[in-house]
């Protein structure tokens, strides 16, 4: 009997990348291989700011999935943003909103060329993120195979009429938060479909040292971290301001360490120190090195950041404006969280001034992640599903 062939569809794929929704992609497809033979179609994209082609176009094996690139047909335009404001502030008809996703990109006539061709040949389609024009264009396409991985947040994209069809089409839906599917559900109404809560494992180096960060890049004081995509869209800025006016009301001698690619100018000061990209077991000892973890996004579907912390016994200070993110802290009572600059201050001090504290929320967020999102869990959920879609599938092809 030959083995099941599934297809993990998203927009960016590769270990280059640097995005939530992505690296939960590949995650995901190389922890399939155990159930499936899996493919990845996607673009050959990188930077999610221009959608520029960057890995050659064809067929390569990482890490035991078969990943397909194909070149999106152009990159972003420059007046995007523009683009983006009015829609949001004018009246305009769907096919403005359908314009608009296929305007930010990346659209790729290649991609979804092969997704018609490769239908009789790919058992089950997972979508990755709704927002994008892989799953917009491409699901409808592959709807009677295809599960949609939304990774949504509470922004106004997810009202527009254009994406309602989008969460009505999949044979099932996997969200990664209870928050996430009950904002889904309510704002699309369409609880009727499949759905679960299955979150995503983690992945963690055998070795972490929180010395050999401090070594390594010379972080000698007591230190904050962020872990991320260091730009506007991730409430970066605020950060910043929270953090420098932290350091000159209270004089507490702490440096801010940004991990992750900047799209955004930085103030250049000692306190604050850019990393940029780098490696995956240099990013968890630098976790497991600072005395917590910041978190400032308004839109996250699951902070996977924050689970990574906590397995570090790092605990976090989360943006408590972010439904997801509250709903995290509470959930794992692994961290605190904040709604104004007073309460970044209260909670900041708190966290910094009580070492007991820190190290006994450490210990929830390790015992939590290990009973809610340890791969052999978040697997069976989703072992289940592909058991049960493409027995279905081949039930109906078999009729």
């Amino acid at each position: 009997m030959s083995r099941k062939r599934i297809a993990v569809v998203v927009q960016r794929y590769g270990e280059e990348v640097n995005g939530g929704a992505e690296l939960h992609a590949r995650w995901l497809a190389e922890r399939l291989t155990a159930l499936a033979e899996v493919h990845a179609i996607t673009t050959c994209a990188v930077d999610y700011h221009t959608w520029e082609n960057a890995y050659p176009p064809g067929e390569t094996l990482l890490n035991g999935v078969r990943v397909h690139r194909f070149r999106v047909d152009a990159p972003r335009k420059p007046d995007f943003q523009e683009q983006t404001v009015a829609l949001l502030k004018n009246r305009h008809s769907i096919f403005k909103e359908v314009q608009w996703v296929k305007d930010q990109g990346p659209y790729s006539t290649g991609l979804l060329t092969h997704l018609r061709e490769a239908y009789n040949d790919i058992d089950l389609f997972i979508f990755v993120t709704y927002l994008y024009p892989p799953a917009f264009f491409g699901l409808p396409l592959v709807s009677d195979k295809a599960v949609l991985v939304p990774t949504a947040h509470d922004e106004p994209y997810l009202r527009f009429p254009a994406f309602r069809s989008l969460f009505h089409l999949p044979q099932a839906i996997i969200y990664n938060t209870e928050p996430e599917k009950q904002l889904v559900n309510e704002i699309t109404q369409n609880d009727y479909i499949p759905q679960i809560v299955a979150g995503v494992g983690i992945n963690t180096p055998a070795d972490v040292s929180a010395e050999r960060f401090r070594q390594r890049y010379g972080v000698d004081r007591r230190f904050l971290v962020y872990v991320g995509r260091v730009d506007e869209a991730k409430n970066v800025p605020e950060l910043l301001d929270f953090f420098m006016r932290y350091r000159a009301d209270t004089g507490e001698d702490l440096k801010l360490v940004l991990i992750g690619k900047a799209n955004m100018s930085l103030p250049v000061r000692d306190d604050i120190v850019s990393l940029g990209f780098i490696p995956e077991e240099d990013k968890f000892d630098a976790i497991r090195a600072a005395e917590a973890l910041m978190m400032p996004s308004l839109y996250e579907s699951l902070s996977m950041v924050a689970l990574e912390a906590w397995l570090m016994e790092t605990p976090t200070l989360l943006n408590g404006r972010c439904d997801v993110l509250k709903y995290q802290c509470r959930q794992s009572n692994a961290g605190l969280y904040y709604f104004t600059y007073d309460e970044f201050v209260m909670t900041l001090n708190r966290l910094l001034g009580d070492p007991e504290l820190r190290a006994q929320l450490g210990r929830q967020g390790k015992a939590f992640v290990a009973a809610r999102y340890d791969w052999d869990i978040v697997m069976a959920k989703y072992r289940a599903i592909v058991e049960t879609l493409t027995e279905n599938n081949k039930a109906v092809g078999d009729g």
